[in-house]
């Protein structure tokens, strides 16, 4: 077990590891779509990388959660095949959004062995939202 000041030393060295070995500036919140926003996820279980709606106005959410979902097959198909649509995610703090997701299971952020691995799940999987959201930026902006 880790205390809780191991553990927060820890999550930092490994975000700082990842910034280093991969510099570049992601889209995350900077999509220009109101709702629309990316996250880099790593706990002691899994990674996650992730794009979610979020929009206080559940009308406006879910009219965007639609034009997501109606490009579901070619997101599948030609950017992450083992995406999962959730119309209804619950954060823990009880926060309800729309997400799709990729996952990286058995890997924790307590086990650097699993760093290297999570790192290019990482990398790899949000350079493929963003290579699906720079395709289909104008259809999910109007």
């Amino acid at each position: 077990m880790f205390s809780k000041e191991e553990s927060k030393k820890l999550r930092q060295e490994f975000w700082i590891s990842f910034g280093k070995s991969y510099p570049r500036k992601w889209v995350l919140y900077n999509t220009k779509v109101k709702g629309l926003i990316f996250r880099f996820h790593f706990d002691l279980k899994k990674a996650m990388v992730s794009m979610d709606v979020e929009h206080p106005d559940l009308e406006v959410r879910i009219a965007l959660w639609e034009k997501i979902v109606s490009l579901r097959s070619i997101l599948k198909e030609e950017f992450l095949s083992s995406s999962t649509f959730e119309d209804c995610f619950l954060l823990e703090n009880g926060k309800e959004l729309s997400r799709v997701y990729v996952v990286l299971n058995q890997v924790s952020i307590h086990n650097k062995n699993t760093w290297r691995e999570t790192m290019v799940f990482l990398n790899q999987s949000m350079i493929s939202f963003e290579r699906f959201f720079y395709e289909y930026q104008e259809m999910l902006s109007d």
